[in-house]
């Protein structure tokens, strides 16, 4: 089975409010790039994927006037995609939507959301002590985790949690004081989330369930200097190494080898120093068992020496999104 994660920028731009696919020349949010542009590079990186299931991460809206598992099947149609059924989990508090887009003859998918003692449903309010002076705060997702479980064709069940974690840049800052005490609050709530996540995920795999975590962690090991402050990154809290029940996958791991040639799932631009630069903030992390089962494979228009070498499928990389999909084959 072949599983994807994929973040789409501003894809919700991309629906009338008849949740149908608009193929317009107006402009669509991503910069000079119209809706027909974005729509049209978008089916081509599905195409490519071919996946039977895709972890949308920045689904289109779900309102009173908006409904994303409708906009998600009418592209599906639209792009003559097998992945014909979606299914989302707890409403955004943001237009952003996380919901799978899934092959229902290979597959069958359902929200099931779950809580334990330590860990609250993904809707619900999580307290923790962000900053060490013995009074938890609150935490909530804006983006809840669309917790899901799934059914193989072969009757192989197993649990998906797609993840969209808080953004740390420090949007709205006025200078650079303010840019300072704006990252690390983002971080501390970042830092939470990850670790109400790895509570939830403590509770199912000691359960002996088969987990895969995939999504938009905003975040990596060796991303930035505020780690130091926090001891380690919200991608090694949710990946558990030191604890009973570790996830994995092989791109987070690289950050922490001395040498090691670095992953990158998003490109952006600085227009500080009017520069793109890389980062590696998309994963797909798998329990024990299906490890050995799962090869990795991130569509980067420039890493990915097929992906370079095809002109078409490059240049709508480029258009579709600022990421790109991480896909992972699983003999499931």
């Amino acid at each position: 089975m072949r599983l994807a994660t994929y973040n789409i920028e501003w894809f919700s731009n991309l629906f009338t409010d008849a949740n149908k696919p608009d193929p317009s020349e107006e402009w669509s949010g991503r910069w000079n790039i119209t809706r027909a542009a974005q729509l049209t590079a978008l089916k081509s990186v599905f195409h490519a994927m071919d996946a039977d299931a895709v972890m949308v991460i920045e689904a289109p809206d779900q309102s009173p006037s908006r409904n994303c598992t409708q906009a998600l099947e009418r592209f599906a149609e639209w792009a003559g995609l097998r992945t014909t059924k979606a299914v989302t989990g707890f409403e955004s508090h943001t237009q952003q939507e996380i919901a799978l887009l899934f092959d229902p003859t290979v597959l069958s998918a359902q929200h099931d959301p779950r809580e334990s003692e330590a860990a609250p449903r993904f809707d619900k309010k999580f307290k923790r002590d962000l900053d060490v002076d013995d009074r938890p705060e609150t935490v909530v997702w804006s983006k809840p985790p669309c917790e899901l479980a799934l059914t193989t064709a072969r009757g192989t069940a197993l649990r998906l949690i797609g993840v969209h974690a808080k953004s740390k840049a420090p949007h709205g800052a006025r200078n650079d004081a303010d840019a300072m005490r704006l990252s690390i609050a983002n971080r501390r709530k970042q830092h939470a989330q990850c670790l109400w996540l790895r509570a939830r995920l403590d509770a199912d795999l000691a359960a002996g369930e088969d987990m895969i975590v995939l999504g938009d962690f905003n975040d990596g090991p060796g991303l930035d200097q505020f780690e130091e402050l926090f001891g380690r990154s919200g991608v090694e809290i949710v990946l558990g190494a030191d604890g009973a029940h570790p996830l994995y996958d092989p791109n987070a791991l690289l950050p922490l080898r001395p040498g090691a040639a670095q992953a990158s799932s998003a490109r952006f631009y600085n227009r500080q120093t009017k520069r793109y630069f890389n980062a590696l903030i998309d994963f797909v992390m798998v329990s024990q068992r299906l490890r050995p089962l799962t090869t990795w494979r991130i569509l980067h228009p420039f890493d990915d020496p097929a992906c370079f070498d095809d002109a078409d499928l490059r240049d709508a990389l480029l258009l579709a999104s600022d990421h790109f999909p991480v896909v992972v084959e699983i003999d499931i």
